[in-house]
């Protein structure tokens, strides 16, 4: 799920709520989003929109993470 967004990021949750692991995930293969532990945000992440190639490569990573 992604919510509207009119600024330079996007507010998202993976589909299975575990923002934590894929805040980690990501961070392993060095692509850095914002991950907050507080209620109504621990199931979400926040991702800076970047450049083009910066925004495939997170996309194809994050194909990768969920097995598709």
């Amino acid at each position: 799920q992604v919510w509207p967004s009119q600024a330079n990021f996007i507010l998202a949750r993976p589909p299975d709520g575990r923002a934590q692991s894929l805040y980690w995930a990501l961070k392993k293969r060095g692509i850095l989003v914002r991950y907050w532990n507080q209620p109504r945000l621990d199931d979400k992440i926040r991702i800076t929109v970047g450049t083009e190639e910066e925004n495939r490569t997170l996309l194809a990573v994050i194909r990768e993470l969920a097995g598709r």
